[in-house]
């Protein structure tokens, strides 16, 4: 894509776009998958075109990518928002804890860790409303939060003596939900990371692997081709032989 006002704000149809033209470059191995997760990354935090430009300035956008990409993501979305919560909070002391698959995540949420670990996976769960709250507490610990590049994410811990990484703050697709990170690190850390799932990455592992395939047989075809085309009947050319 390219535009002749770089400063103008961009939409969330035109970060889309530009998700499902990574998408479809890793896909036809374009690029690995380390590049793919840092652009699509960088695409769904863009605030201006400026910024969205040079992710896919190296690469074909195909024509009307994702046209209707806004209502099938609003669509996934809706189906994951609403129901019971599984759990309240999460504690480690001096251990740990996991919260990750089709959980539900409460309106708030409370997680404590006291030389321990936790780790609270968003990418394949349930919201029980549209706006949730993650308050992480770690105490010479560590925590990590995972969510999809297409989610919602504000980010507003703080650390005293630790960090509290704000890295992955920024808006999501048509239709997400909003999830706020919040809480504070006292001698330990918070990370709070945008990743594919595990089957999304699979998934775009066997299309790289099918690309490469076809495109092998193309090249044996013509080289086939090519040699079939060197076979011509020589009978005129031999001298006869008395």
């Amino acid at each position: 894509m390219t535009s002749e006002l770089p400063e103008m704000r961009a939409s969330d149809a035109e970060r889309e776009r530009v998700a499902e033209a990574l998408r479809e470059a890793v896909a036809e191995g374009r690029l690995d998958m380390e590049e793919f997760e840092e652009r699509l990354e960088a695409a769904y935090k863009a605030r201006t075109h400026a910024e969205l430009e040079p992710l896919v300035r190296d690469l074909p956008v195909p024509s009307g990518a994702a046209a209707s990409a806004p209502a099938a993501a609003g669509d996934e979305w809706a189906a994951r928002i609403g129901g019971r919560p599984t759990s309240k909070g999460a504690v480690g002391i001096m251990g740990g804890f996991q919260r990750r698959g089709g959980w539900t995540v409460p309106r708030v949420f409370t997680a404590f860790v006291f030389w321990g670990g936790g780790e609270i996976d968003l990418r394949e769960a349930r919201f029980e409303d549209r706006e949730v709250v993650v308050r992480c507490i770690a105490v010479m610990g560590g925590m990590q939060v995972i969510v999809p590049p297409e989610l919602d994410v504000q980010v507003g811990g703080v650390g005293i003596m630790g960090g509290f990484d704000d890295k992955a703050t920024g808006p999501g697709t048509p239709g997400s939900p909003t999830v706020h990170v919040t809480g504070f690190a006292f001698w330990g850390g918070v990370g709070v990371d945008r990743k594919v799932t595990r089957a999304e990455r699979k998934r775009l592992r066997e299309e790289r692997r099918e690309q490469r395939r076809l495109d092998r047989e193309e090249r044996r075809g013509d080289r086939g081709d090519r040699g079939d085309g060197g076979n011509g009947s020589g009978g005129g050319g031999g001298k006869e032989l008395r």
